[in-house]
């Protein structure tokens, strides 16, 4: 594979990470206020098939912290003390992990600009 080609393939995998990072903590802000639910987490990891410096994303892992005691007895799911488990979302990390995803897929979004362009940039100086 070409150098270009191996760089784009290795931003796309990037842009492919970042985007499934956002989609789960968006599902974790989206469900910080439902009782029981628990944070999920992803990480990267190399693809090893490649070996160009791909990344994939390893399998949703829950955050195996305990939620947070609500107590109100007039809820469905509270115990005989009155207690029920709420989610285990903190949104001030969840709005940190946010912001961060968002800047490293513009930082990919923008290699991938600049290889296409010097891509295009050969292709003209070659025609000449």
């Amino acid at each position: 594979m070409s150098d270009f080609g191996s760089a784009l393939s290795v931003t796309s995998s990037g842009l492919r990470a970042q985007a499934a990072r956002l989609r789960h903590v968006s599902e974790n802000i989206a469900n910080a206020d439902t009782p029981g639910y628990q944070r999920k987490t992803v990480s990267f990891e190399a693809d090893t098939a490649t070996r160009d410096g791909q990344v994939s994303v390893s399998p949703v892992q829950l955050d195996r912290s305990e939620g947070q005691k609500i107590f109100d007895p007039s809820h469905p799911m509270a115990n005989a003390s009155g207690n029920y488990m709420g989610s285990n979302v903190d949104m001030i990390i969840e709005i940190a992990d946010a912001r961060e995803a968002q800047r490293s897929y513009e930082a990919n979004l923008k290699m991938f600009d600049q290889t296409r362009q010097m891509s295009s940039s050969l292709m003209e100086l070659l025609r000449k």
